[in-house]
């Protein structure tokens, strides 16, 4: 085992008073027996948005399929390969397993066509991109509640720590290494995660585990759905045969067994968390026969146009609706019996965030939207399309279209 720090002796790490700060205090029970990140990760599993991605798209938009990876079950398998390094190397396992756990709370229905065509919308209405990682990061500060002891819904308000990790968590590692910054900086700023690295080891942790996680699950999945055959597989078999052993078969515990083996065994405090060269190449052919044979296949382009024409749709409909103050009453004055779900659902949501009448006094969440403008309106419309699932939206899309 490395220790690359002693998580035990806070003193001994300079960013420790800084991973573990919020935005403002948080209640506390006089019994409380959870660290700050432990205290995180009960909160991000409690919320909504954890629930939600059950259902919502990895890659393969077949959530009704039991065996098709979804992005809960990545998730799952993202912190299990964190947790097992964080472990390995003497890190806080706590913290990854917060990380890991929060990672994707903003990804958009229908995986990442889902957030292409978002990102459009954005573009084209707002002049801002939209990318998960930052929606993520959105999220957890903005728009997921949870209920207090009081019974009241409050933000999350984890620590700087879990939220740096989600937003810098961007799987596309284009190095070996990963090394910590230095620096404690803005969050809300970072323009593009993954030109910035996390503050944490364990977010460099989290950050390496995504990939891992994704590359053979990806593979295990585009062979169920006959997108692979075997003799593709065969093809990756011989272009990593140098890499491997001679009995083994190239598989998702293969893929994984080697680059969790390889990062451990090559990180170190002086040059951070990192695979070796060998295990490096792995991973990069790995990932260009991925590119290559899962994610620019012809089947998953049809997938786009269907994906496109809901989140567009949905989106149309929605910001026809505005009526500056008088939103929410014309809402329901024309639309409550024609589209009672997509009215009652989308009113709700604009009730919790916004100021307005009839709001619940137990809503003690940050008021996002004034609603007598149109851009805060526009964000309050992809906020609430980018929470959804697959099959809400595809719900609220059938009804819509239906007489």
């Amino acid at each position: 085992m490395k220790e690359l720090y002693d998580v035990s002796a806070t003193d001994r790490n300079s960013k420790w008073e800084n991973m573990i700060c919020r935005k403002k205090q948080i209640s506390r029970r006089e019994n409380d027996i959870r660290s700050e990140f432990y205290r995180d990760y009960t909160r991000i599993i409690n919320s909504r948005a954890f629930r939600r991605l059950k259902q919502k798209t990895q890659v393969f938009f077949a959530t009704r399929n039991d065996h098709v990876c979804t992005r809960m079950e990545h998730v799952n398998n993202v912190s299990s390969i964190s947790f097992g390094i964080a472990r390995y190397l003497g890190l806080n396992d706590e913290l990854v397993m917060a990380i890991a756990a929060g990672h994707d709370l903003g990804h958009a229905p229908f995986g990442h066509s889902g957030e292409r065509i978002i990102n459009k919308i954005s573009k084209e209405y707002l002049k801002s991109d939209f990318w998960h990682e930052k929606n993520s990061l959105r999220f957890i500060d903005y728009c997921e509640t949870i209920q207090n002891a009081s019974g009241q819904e409050e933000n999350l308000n984890l620590t700087y720590a879990v939220r740096d990790g989600i937003v810098t968590h961007c799987g596309e590692i284009e190095k070996k290494q990963l090394i910590p910054r230095e620096e404690y900086i803005d969050l809300e700023r970072i323009k593009n995660a993954s030109t910035t690295s996390p503050y944490t080891y364990e977010g460099c942790v989290v950050k390496a585990s995504d990939i891992i996680a994704y590359l053979g699950r990806d593979i295990e999945d585009a062979l169920r759905l006959k997108i692979l055959n075997q003799q593709d597989i065969q093809s990756l078999d011989e272009i990593l045969k140098q890499y491997k052993k001679a009995e083994e078969t190239m598989n998702n515990s293969t893929i994984i067994n080697s680059l969790v083996t390889d990062l451990c065994l090559n990180s170190k405090k002086e040059h951070g968390i990192c695979f070796s060269d060998e295990g490096f190449m792995i991973l990069k052919e790995i990932k260009a026969f991925n590119y290559e044979h899962i994610y620019k296949n012809k089947r998953l382009k049809k997938y786009e146009e269907f994906a496109r024409l809901i989140i567009e749709s949905l989106f149309d409909i929605l910001m026809s609706f505005y009526r500056d103050g008088d939103t929410l009453s014309y809402i329901k004055s024309e639309y409550s019996t024609i589209y009672p779900e997509l009215a009652s659902s989308f009113s709700d949501r604009l009730r919790k965030y916004s100021k307005a009448e009839n709001r619940p006094d137990n809503f003690k969440n940050i008021m996002l939207y004034d609603l007598s403008n149109k851009e805060h309106y526009t964000l309050a419309v992809i906020d609430y399309i980018s929470s959804m699932t697959d099959m809400y939206a595809k719900k609220l899309f059938d009804e819509i279209t239906s007489f």
